[in-house]
């Protein structure tokens, strides 16, 4: 079994100053998860709707959610009391069904924007041309309960770390782009979610403020 406090401390201690670590918890079961709580670990990643309305009401309330995986839209009022971030918007649909469910209970929820650049079909995410555009539009900055906090991506899964700092250097630009056309005054746009347990070092390098690591906290899922 692992040592969960003793891999955070190993991983954290790596982690430059302001870069921050969302463990990514799925499949693994709530007494984990208070491990890693007890240990000081205050953010957590789960990527299935179901998952995450189990586990929240079993755990710390000060404990902060980022669901990170494919949102279907029919789960979207599900996870809505539990969530501090949805980091995987990837349409302007999901963005305004989002903004919908949030007024329903009166609260205001932080998203991040996805962005496709991997070159597996099955990621989802904005292209940068979809992105862009939808800024252009005004499509990305009109919602009284969402905060656009920046964006989220999946690098190619992949050995060749220069094609992974190819797309994470992708993101960073597509963030600049962004901020400087459609987010310049928005100081909570500042956030980049991108690395995972074997290429976090690079994105750290292209301006990840978010990593999300799971198997060398947690070892190998429990399915």
């Amino acid at each position: 079994m692992a040592n969960i406090k003793e891999n955070l401390q190993e991983v954290t201690a790596k982690l430059p100053s302001g870069v921050r670590l969302v463990a990514v918890s799925k499949f693994h079961p709530v007494e984990e998860l208070q491990e890693a709580y007890d240990a000081g670990q205050r953010l957590f990643g789960e990527n299935r709707a179901q998952e995450l309305i189990a586990k929240a009401p079993q755990l710390p309330k000060d404990i902060r959610w980022h669901f990170i995986g494919h949102l279907q839209k029919n789960k979207v009022r599900a996870i809505m009391p539990h969530v501090s971030v949805i980091e995987s918007v990837d349409s302007v649909e999901l963005l305004k069904l989002i903004e919908k469910e949030a007024a329903r209970i009166e609260r205001t929820v932080d998203v991040l924007l996805q962005l496709h650049v991997a070159q597996e079909e099955t990621k989802s995410g904005f292209s940068v041309e979809e992105v862009l555009e939808a800024g252009e539009e005004g499509l990305l900055t009109c919602y009284p309960h969402v905060r656009v906090c920046g964006l989220m991506a999946m690098a190619s899964l992949t050995d060749d770390m220069e094609q992974v700092a190819r797309e994470f250097d992708t993101v960073r630009r597509t963030y600049v782009m962004l901020k400087d056309s459609c987010f310049d005054d928005c100081a909570e746009f500042n956030e980049l979610s991108m690395g995972m347990s074997d290429d976090w070092p690079v994105a750290v390098k292209y301006g990840a403020t978010l990593v999300r690591i799971g198997t060398s906290i947690f070892g190998p899922r429990e399915y």
